[in-house]
């Protein structure tokens, strides 16, 4: 995995196309945080990868929110729990 300023891009933004093209991921940074991911791609499968893409990516909020419930507490709630916590933060939200 390369690290890539977005000022490198934009000065000599070649080496880093050619990186993501020969199979390396280029994190792209600003401001020294990461804020993209370059990966190389084919037209033959630019859909499957997109596709693997959006599902790991799905994967990975869940295994987030799941991580979140189990350090509140929340991971044990039934549905009629879970039901009443969405109409409270509903309720919440309608009251701003």
């Amino acid at each position: 995995m390369k690290f890539v300023s977005s000022r490198e891009i934009r000065v000599n933004p070649k080496p880093v196309f050619d990186a993501a093209g020969e199979g390396d991921e280029v994190v792209i940074t600003s401001r020294g945080k990461p804020v993209a991911l370059l990966v190389g791609v084919s037209g033959d499968d630019l859909e499957e990868t997109v596709r693997l893409f959006r599902r790991a990516r799905a994967q990975a909020a869940v295994s987030r929110m799941r991580g979140a419930a189990a350090r509140e507490g929340l991971a044990g709630m039934d549905e009629t729990a879970i039901e009443a916590e969405v109409a409270a933060v509903r309720s919440e939200r309608a009251a701003r």
